[in-house]
C-alpha cells in the first residue's frame, strides 16, 4: 500500500538525501516534482529563505531547519552538533569528567525529519478536509529539547539537573547502568521495574547462580523492585556483581542463551552485524535494489469497503474529528497518541489499575509518590489531549464497552508484544471484520513478524542492535548510551503518526483501512543508513567522538565555569578563517576564558556555527528561541498544579494545536460508556459493580 502514490514532492535546498525525502518516497510520493504542481514542498532553508518560490495554495510546504523559520535565532547557523548542543541532548551524552560527545550520525536531524513527516501527513489529511495547504515548520533544536523529558521534569519540580552518566540511563532519581563489557564486546542490559521486568530480572539472577558468580540479587522480590527507590548503595553492589558476570560472557552467548532465558540483554552490534542479521533478512528489510533500507513501516492494506464517514470535531488541529482508540502502555504508544491528540484527534486511552501505563509508576520527582497513579508529571507530559477509560478487559461485560468503541474508532493504536492483541480478540483481522475501514498501527521493537517478533526489548535494544550505541563515544573508550535520553521510543511514534495520517487520507479516497507495523529496530537502522552503506562497501565504521565525515571540523570546547561547554562546527575554509580571526590559533584557550553564551553570540554574529551545550535550566529559563516557539505549554494539573508540558514540536500555519491536560486514571470512564458506547446509567452502574472499570 502506497498512500502517497500520485503525489509529487518538490525538493529545495539539500533535502534530496534527507530522511524526510526518503520517508515520503517510502509512502509512494514522487520526489521529482516541480514547485508549480507539487503536493508537497520540502526544504532545509526556512519559510522566508526559499527565494522567489511561489508556493501553490494547496501545497503542503515543510521546512526543517536548525532553529525554525522565525524567532530571534532563526538565522543562527547550525548543523547536527549545534542543534544537539542547543537542544539539550548533547549535554547528557558522554562520560562524567569528559567533554560531551554527540550521538552517532545525525540523530537530532533524523528525529526532526520524522516529526516533520508526521506534521506533513497531518496537514495532508487536513487538506482533504478543507482543501487548503499550509506551512509546517520544524526546529531541530526544539525537537531535541522535546526528547529530554526527564531533564525537563527534574528541573521544573526539584531544580535538579541530569548529568552525563556514560553507559547508564538517568531516570531522574535513579541512574541505572545499561552498557556492560563482555569477553569480546559489549551488551545492553537494564533491570526493569515491576511486573513487566520481573521475569527478565529473575532470569539474570538465575543465570548468575548457575555459573557460580557472586549474586547479591538472589532472593529479590522482583515484583516489588522499583528502579527509582532502590538504595544507591544496593544498586552499586548489584552492578559490581552484574559487571563481573557479563565480562565472562561472549556476544554469542548473549544472543543465544541470554535470549533463551529472556534476560532483557542484547549485543551492541557493529554496522556489519546489522547487515547480517537473520531477523532483518526474514523481514526482507534489505531486499531493495541498493541493498539499503527503504521502508520505515510495513502497511498491509485492508479489503475494499464503502468510504467511512468523515467526522468533524470541536477541537482545533489538522486531525480534528479523527477518533482514536488507544491501548498504549509505554512510551512508543503514548507519544503516538499524544501527537495525534495534540493535533486535534479525539483519543480514548484504555488503561487498567491492574496493568497501568509505565509512566504512571515511576517516581522521578519529589511531587510524586509510589503507588499513586495520578501524580506523575512524566505521565502528564506523555498523555496530554486524551481521555482515560479504566477497563479490565478480562472482566465479563468488558466487550459491552469495547465493541461500541471499535465501531466508533477510526484508528486503533497499540504497542503490546506481538500476539497480545490477538489473545484479547483485538487483532487487525478481527477489528476489520467489525469495522472494515479501521486503521490499526502497532509499534514494537522487532515488528509483528520475524524470528524475534516475540522477544523482549526496550528503547536501548533498538540503539544497541542498530549500531547507534557502538558508534557513540570516543574511540579510546567504551561506547556510551547514545543520548542518555530516549531515542527509539520517541522516533517510532512520529513514524506511526505519519503513517496513520497518510492512511486516513488514503482511506478517505479509497475506503480501505490498513494495519501499520512499525519496528523500532528497523527505524533505528534507518537512522544509521550511512554507516550501513559504509559497512556494505567493506568499511568498518568506528566511534569518532564529535567528528563528522560530512563536516570540515567540529568539536566541543570547555568554557569558563563548571561543566560549561560550547560546540563549534566549521563547514568550509571560509568558516575556519572567520573563527581564526576571532580566536587566534588556540581556540580551546580562547573559549576557556569566556562565558559560553557570550561565545555563541559572538561567533554566530560573525557567521560561525556555534552553540552552548545547554542544560535544562538554560533551555527553560533563558533560551529566547525555545520560548518563542512555545516548546513548553502550561497546563493546570489537578494534583501537580500548573506546569510546562512538552509541546508536540510541530508548528502549522493554518490548523493550530490546542492541547489539554492528561487525565486521571479512569477519569472519563462513565462519560465514555454513556456517550460513546450508548449505555444507560443503570448499565454503567452494573458494569462498575462487576469490576469492569478497574
Amino acid at each position: 500500500m502506497k498512500p502517497l502514490a500520485g503525489h509529487r514532492v518538490a525538493v529545495l535546498g539539500d533535502m534530496a538525501e534527507r530522511p524526510l525525502a526518503r520517508i515520503l518516497a517510502s509512502l509512494g510520493a514522487d520526489l521529482n516534482g516541480a514547485v508549480e504542481n507539487a503536493s508537497f514542498i520540502i526544504d532545509d532553508l526556512g519559510r522566508d529563505r526559499i527565494g522567489d518560490v511561489d508556493v501553490p495554495d494547496r501545497a503542503i510546504h515543510v521546512s526543517v531547519t536548525p532553529f525554525g523559520s522565525d524567532g530571534p535565532r532563526a538565522d543562527w547557523r547550525g548543523g547536527e552538533l549545534i542543534a544537539s548542543a542547543m537542544g539539550g541532548a548533547l549535554r547528557v551524552t558522554g562520560e562524567p569528567g569528559r567533554p560531551p560527545v554527540k550521538e552517532a550520525g545525525d540523530a537530532c536531524t533524523f528525529h526532526a525529519d520524522m516529526v516533520a513527516a508526521a506534521g506533513a501527513m497531518a496537514a495532508h489529511y487536513a487538506r482533504g478536509t478543507h482543501g487548503k495547504g499550509q506551512h509546517v515548520d520544524v526546529s531541530i533544536q526544539q525537537v531535541a529539547f522535546s526528547r529530554n523529558v526527564n531533564g525537563i521534569l527534574v528541573w521544573q519540580f526539584d531544580k535538579r539537573k541530569l548529568h552525563r552518566v556514560g553507559g547508564a540511563l538517568a531516570y531522574g532519581k535513579a541512574t541505572v547502568r545499561a552498557i556492560w563489557k563482555l569477553a569480546d564486546g559489549w551488551c545492553f542490559h537494564s533491570l526493569m521495574t515491576g511486573r513487566l521486568g520481573a521475569p527478565a530480572n529473575q532470569g539474570l539472577s538465575d543465570w548468575m547462580d548457575e555459573v557460580g558468580v557472586d549474586n547479591p540479587l538472589r532472593g529479590t522480590d522482583w515484583l516489588k523492585y522499583n528502579r527509582s527507590t532502590l538504595p544507591a548503595e544496593t544498586r552499586a553492589e548489584w552492578e559490581t556483581a552484574i559487571a563481573a558476570f557479563f565480562v565472562t560472557r561472549t556476544k554469542a552467548e548473549i544472543a543465544t542463551e541470554g535470549r533463551r532465558r529472556g534476560i532483557n540483554a542484547c549485543v551492541v552490534n557493529e554496522p556489519a552485524d546489522v547487515l547480517a542479521d537473520p531477523h532483518l533478512k526474514a523481514r526482507a528489510f534489505f531486499d531493495t535494489p541498493s541493498g539499503l533500507p527503504e521502508r520505515f513501516a510495513t502497511i498491509r492494506e485492508g479489503s475494499s469497503a464503502a468510504a467511512p464517514a468523515v467526522h468533524t470535531g470541536d477541537r482545533p488541529g489538522p486531525l480534528a474529528g479523527v477518533r482514536v482508540l488507544d491501548f498504549a502502555w509505554a512510551l512508543v504508544g503514548s507519544i503516538t497518541t499524544k501527537t495525534l491528540g495534540d493535533l486535534g484527534a479525539d483519543i480514548v486511552k484504555v488503561e487498567s489499575r491492574t496493568r497501568p501505563d509505565l509512566s504512571r509508576m515511576d517516581v522521578q520527582v519529589s511531587a510524586s509518590k509510589a503507588g499513586e497513579f495520578d501524580d506523575k508529571p512524566w505521565f502528564a507530559h506523555l498523555n496530554s489531549s486524551k481521555r482515560s477509560l479504566s477497563l479490565n478487559m478480562k472482566a465479563p461485560g468488558a466487550r459491552d464497552i469495547l465493541d461500541p468503541l471499535i465501531d466508533w474508532a477510526d484508528v486503533v493504536v497499540e504497542n503490546f508484544s506481538p500476539g497480545t492483541m490477538a489473545k484479547l480478540g483485538l487483532d487487525y483481522d478481527r477489528l476489520a471484520e467489525r469495522n472494515p475501514g479501521i486503521v490499526m498501527v502497532s509499534g514494537s521493537v522487532f515488528g509483528q513478524t520475524g524470528p524475534l517478533a516475540q522477544e523482549w526489548g526496550v528503547d536501548g535494544t533498538g540503539g544497541a542492535l542498530s549500531g547507534r550505541t557502538y558508534l557513540t563515544g570516543y574511540p579510546d573508550r567504551d561506547p556510551v548510551i547514545p543520548g542518555a535520553v530516549p531515542y527509539g521510543d520517541v522516533i517510532v511514534p512520529y513514524v506511526m503518526a505519519a503513517n496513520v495520517a497518510a492512511a486516513l487520507q488514503h482511506r478517505r479516497e479509497t475506503g480501505r483501512g490498513c494495519h501499520i507495523d512499525a519496528s523500532m529496530y528497523e527505524i533505528c537502522v534507518q537512522q544509521m543508513r550511512d554507516y550501513i552503506a559504509a559497512a556494505r562497501a567493506g568499511d568498518r565504521p568506528q566511534r569518532s567522538g564529535n567528528a563528522d565525515r560530512q563536516v570540515l571540523f567540529q568539536d566541543v570546547f570547555k568554557a569558563a565555569g563548571e561543566d560549561r561547554w560550547v560546540a563549534i562546527s566549521l563547514f568550509d575554509a571560509m568558516d575556519r578563517a572567520r573563527l581564526n580571526a576571532i580566536t587566534g590559533p588556540d581556540v580551546a584557550q580562547w573559549c576557556a576564558e569566556r562565558d559560553d553564551h557570550s561565545i555563541a553570540v559572538q561567533l554566530q554574529a560573525a557567521g560561525v556555527a556555534a552553540g552552548v551545550v545547554q542544560d535544562a535550566e538554560d533551555l527553560i529559563e533563558c533560551d529566547p528561541q525555545i520560548a518563542h516557539r512555545e516548546a513548553l505549554v502550561t497546563l493546570d494539573h489537578p494534583l501537580l498544579g500548573p506546569f510546562g508540558h512538552v509541546a508536540t514540536p510541530i508548528t502549522l500555519s493554518r490548523d493550530r494545536q490546542q492541547p489539554f491536560r492528561a487525565p486521571r486514571m479512569g477519569e472519563h470512564s462513565e462519560e465514555i460508556a454513556r456517550t460513546l458506547c450508548g449505555l444507560s446509567q443503570a448499565q454503567v452502574d452494573a458494569l462498575r459493580q462487576s469490576g469492569v472499570f478497574e
